[in-house]
């Protein structure tokens, strides 16, 4: 099948990709500087613009099966000012925006059959205890706006004829994943510990089983709705630090406190501090089985010296 994917020049986009040529199908990457790429096997760049319905890459629509959309600018890059918050919020709704309005005048008999759109599992917001299912309510953090207004955006196309799959991903643990490399950067230093008081739920993802559910969504989840694209084994925070200083033979003793993390990030703290104990329960059901369904073999695979 042709699948499109924007944003596909990314991390998450060119393992989707890569995966999917692989497996025999044409695969349409969307950039906004295709020219500037590395070629990839299997893979077509195509230049266009998230902010408009126009361009080359609106034909490429007719006759295409499934639309990937990741495209949106990253929540870990720079301070969250008023001004890049709201180039996070907008940077989602315009391109997907842009996607619906392309599938709309795209004929009916030849519009894809599914849009799988990205979320975060940051949707159900700071959620102490409680089990998080993909039936879960919203939470009311910035990112959990921002995801229920994203996923809102991708619902419009519902009337046109695709099912929509929402992917609410948890933190990708990815050798090049840059929120990864973050994550484990002080304990590389010796500065390692728990985040706040570290009993906030951690939820993660490795980026094989990131990119099998997305193809689930694609191939093999039948109805739309929400997905939890998080891995089984959710730990509080802390045991995460530990079993990251395990892996990699560091300590894990260093705590950064809740205040201190708070005056120096404001919002983007949340980032953090906030948890919940989601669970892959709709990914579960449908029969997928991880790759890396245990902290302690994702890890020991991410950072282990290749």
């Amino acid at each position: 099948m042709r699948v499109l994917i924007s944003g596909g020049s990314g991390y998450i986009g060119r393992r989707l990709a890569g995966s999917l040529a692989a497996a025999g199908h044409d695969v349409v990457s969307l950039s906004r500087r295709p020219d500037g790429l590395a070629p990839q096997s299997g893979v077509r760049f195509v230049k266009w613009d998230a902010r408009t319905a126009e361009g080359d890459w609106v034909n490429e629509l007719a006759g295409a099966q499934g639309v990937v959309n990741l495209a949106g600018a990253s929540i870990g890059k720079g301070r969250w000012t008023r001004r890049r918050m709201a180039e996070i919020l907008s940077s989602r709704l315009s391109a997907t925006s842009a996607i619906v309005q392309a599938i709309k005048r795209t004929p009916a008999d030849r519009r894809p059959s599914v849009l799988v759109n990205a979320s975060g599992i940051d949707y159900y917001g700071d959620r102490g205890e409680e089990l998080v299912t993909e039936e879960s309510r919203p939470g009311n953090s910035f990112l959990a706006r921002v995801c229920q207004q994203w996923e809102a955006a991708a619902g419009e196309v519902q009337p046109l004829g695709p099912r929509v799959v929402l992917v609410r991903t948890g933190l990708v643990f990815g050798r090049g994943a840059l929120a990864f490399r973050l994550l484990t950067l002080p304990f590389r230093v010796f500065a390692g510990g728990p985040l706040g008081n570290g009993r906030q739920w951690f939820t993660w993802i490795h980026i094989d089983d990131l990119v099998g559910l997305y193809r689930l969504a694609l191939e093999g989840l039948h109805d739309g709705g929400p997905m939890n694209a998080v891995a089984p084994d959710v730990r509080p925070q802390a045991e995460v630090a530990r079993e990251i200083g395990r892996v990699l033979h560091r300590p894990a003793i260093v705590p950064a406190p809740a205040a201190v993390l708070r005056l120096v990030l404001g919002e983007q703290s949340h980032l953090l501090l906030d948890g919940r104990h989601a669970v892959p329960a709709r990914a579960e059901a449908a029969g997928y089985r991880f790759q890396f369904g245990g902290l302690h073999e994702a890890l020991e695979d991410t950072l282990q010296a290749r």
